[in-house]
């Protein structure tokens, strides 16, 4: 079993070798594992695993191969998960419910009622509207519905109505290794990459040499080229979490045919758009974060500058102070926004939302103004015209 594990990992492109693997049989002879799925699933990882951009694609391969292999007897004598019992206190309105309900109106009021009911209120609340609580239609708390709110403690978006989150949210590193799907991407990406070659240095073109050489009965032809350098330098900035959940796979395409395709490639993680940090790794997103103005001051006005996201969001978090939906931001979304743009004129956005969509949802009308329209679909044809917009 652990050998054919070993292979799919391979399989997988998770770059295990044979000493790793040894290691790990090593460890399991001493019993290191606590003869449990979780303590393999565990040791295994530590042995196998020697970069986190891996983790994803091991927990997959994982879950696939050793899915079934352990079976609690017990199961049917333990209580009732509590997971259960709180998805039952969800709340579900049809869609003539939700239109009655009625927003606050407005970000200050909300913040405003929000203070005020963090000062009154003493209990726990389930299925009203006005307390902060849950299964209700009150704009603060979780498993509800409202237009308009703050969201606390629910774990993860239903509505994708919340102006703002009070919990903390985990998100995956996106994978720079996929390879199906990229090749036409390559493609479309290569376009950039023609228009920033330039002639440098003399380099002896070995072909036409003995071509003209031959031609020349064997008396010496030396040919000559110029070498062709690739400056083309690519800022990379990607939204992630939240509704960019939904376009994971599209955006691992890109980031995998980005890597292939350019030499001089940095990129950064934001969530819905870009305040005063930028983050290298997710899952150190809270605690090693990088100021938006060292990321502005470390690259040149020669990067070509691509967002890529879904510009989908509460237009509190692009155009108010504290709008953003993770933490207090002392400036607007907007402000940092044009920051990056004034910086780095050659910038496009790509969507991954279907152009026909974009009209419906404000806060794409609102990005799409904020960078002059420079917004392409993620798509071919749109990566064939944002390159062209970059060139």
């Amino acid at each position: 079993m652990l050998v054919d594990f070993f292979f799919e990992l391979r399989r997988a492109r998770v770059p295990a070798t044979l000493r790793e693997y040894l290691t790990l049989l090593e460890a399991l002879d001493a019993d290191l594992h606590g003869w449990s799925l979780e303590g393999l699933y565990h040791l295994s990882r530590a042995a196998l695993v020697k970069d986190e951009r891996f983790f994803d694609r091991f927990d997959q391969v994982f879950a696939h191969h050793f899915k079934g292999a352990e079976m609690d007897l017990d199961a049917f004598e333990v209580d009732v998960p509590e997971e259960w019992l709180r998805k039952m206190a969800e709340r579900f309105l049809t869609e003539e419910e939700k239109a009655l309900i009625e927003s606050l109106g407005g970000w200050e009021k909300l913040m405003e009622t929000l203070r005020e009911r963090l000062r009154e209120q003493s209990e726990r609340h389930q299925g009203g509207s006005r307390w902060i609580g849950t299964a209700g239609t009150s704009p603060f708390g979780a498993f509800g519905f409202n237009p308009e709110g703050v969201r606390i403690g629910q774990g993860m978006s239903r509505h994708r109505r919340a102006v703002k989150v009070w919990e903390r949210r985990e998100y995956r590193d996106l994978d720079d290794g996929v390879e199906l799907g990229t090749r036409k991407m390559n493609v479309a990406l290569r376009r950039l990459r023609s228009f920033t070659r330039e002639g440098g240095d003399l380099l002896l073109d070995v072909d036409g040499t003995v071509r003209a050489t031959a031609d020349n009965a064997g008396w010496l032809d030396l040919r000559w080229e110029r070498e062709r350098h690739n400056r083309v330098k690519v800022l990379l900035l990607l939204d992630v979490g939240g509704s960019m959940d939904d376009h994971v796979r599209d955006v691992e395409r890109l980031f995998s045919a980005c890597r292939a395709e350019f030499k001089h490639l940095e990129h950064w993680y934001f969530h819905n758009c870009p305040y005063e940090f930028l983050w290298k790794h997710n899952s150190l997103r809270f605690s090693e974060r990088t100021s938006t103005w060292d990321v502005l001051h470390r690259y040149g006005r020669d990067y070509r500058l691509i967002f890529v996201g879904d510009a989908s969001m509460s237009p509190y978090e692009i155009v108010m102070p504290g709008g953003a939906v993770e933490h207090w931001n002392e400036e607007p979304g907007i402000v940092w926004m044009r920051r990056l743009l004034d910086a780095y004129p050659s910038a496009v956005w790509l969507n991954p939302v279907r152009r026909r969509a974009w009209d419906y949802v404000e806060s794409i009308g609102i990005l799409r103004d904020v960078v002059e329209e420079r917004m392409f679909p993620l798509t071919l044809t749109g990566l064939d015209e944002a390159m062209r917009s970059l060139s």
